[in-house]
């Protein structure tokens, strides 16, 4: 059955930490939505890479999905300044559903004061951030917590992948 992923990102994200969760994903039959402020805007990543935002974050609701991706660069770093992509990505915590997030996308759960008692990991300076706003932190390349899925690094895009696709074929 195909399910819907969104992705909050915006400019500077990590490139193949969107790229190669959305292949797994989509090569796995899901639908992918970028999501970002504006629709149809196009985004750089950080290797250069241009992607064009399918919606704005106003046209959608946290409900309509069955999924969210998180990819890290200095994307999640932008968005978490923003209430609505805060309140998005709330949604999935309060709910335990399906959240991937992978580098710096746990930055975005720290504004969310969700992060107390989870279990996760992420890129080795955003690590203590997590810790401070209570979450249990591991060094390991795929963390597991009920639905949340989080990875360190680019390094780690092959486990994370595996274990998304894993979790929602569940």
């Amino acid at each position: 059955m195909t399910k819907k992923i969104a992705v909050l990102v915006t400019d500077l994200v990590e490139d193949v930490e969107l790229t190669s969760p959305k292949e797994a994903l989509e090569k796995d039959g899901n639908e992918v939505v970028l999501i970002e402020k504006e629709a149809g805007k196009e985004i750089t990543g950080k290797q250069g890479n241009t992607f064009t935002i399918d919606t704005s974050i106003d046209d959608v609701k946290p409900e309509d999905f069955d999924a969210l991706l998180i990819p890290g660069g200095f994307s999640p770093d932008q968005l978490r300044a923003d209430q609505r992509f805060v309140d998005f990505v709330a949604y999935f915590l309060e709910n335990d559903r399906p959240l991937f997030a992978i580098c710096h996308a746990p930055q975005l759960f720290i504004q969310t004061g969700l992060t107390e008692g989870r279990t996760m990991t992420a890129y080795d300076t955003v690590r203590p951030d997590i810790a401070y706003a209570g979450a249990n932190v591991k060094d390991e390349e795929v963390v597991v917590d009920k639905n949340l899925v989080t990875s360190r690094n680019p390094d780690d895009i092959p486990a994370f992948n595996e274990k998304i696709v894993e979790i929602l074929n569940a």
